[in-house]
């Protein structure tokens, strides 16, 4: 294991948790009242998964790069 593999492996990480703090959101002003569009938000959606998955994409190929 080398030192950028280690690099690799904080940037999966920091990506991933970019993606759960974007797919956890905000709390509501009202929580008596239903707001679908923070719920249902493109944010929460589409991207915030996308970087998860790309997180655990960048996490694979740190541990599978083989040192120079």
């Amino acid at each position: 294991f080398t030192k950028d593999n280690s690099k690799g492996l904080l940037i999966g990480l920091v990506v991933m948790a970019i993606g759960f703090f974007r797919i956890a959101g905000g709390k509501s002003s009202d929580p008596n009242v239903f707001q679908d569009k923070d719920v249902y938000s493109t944010t929460r959606i589409t991207i915030a998964p996308i970087l998860i998955i790309a997180g655990l994409l960048i996490e694979i190929y740190a541990i599978m790069k083989k040192p120079k």
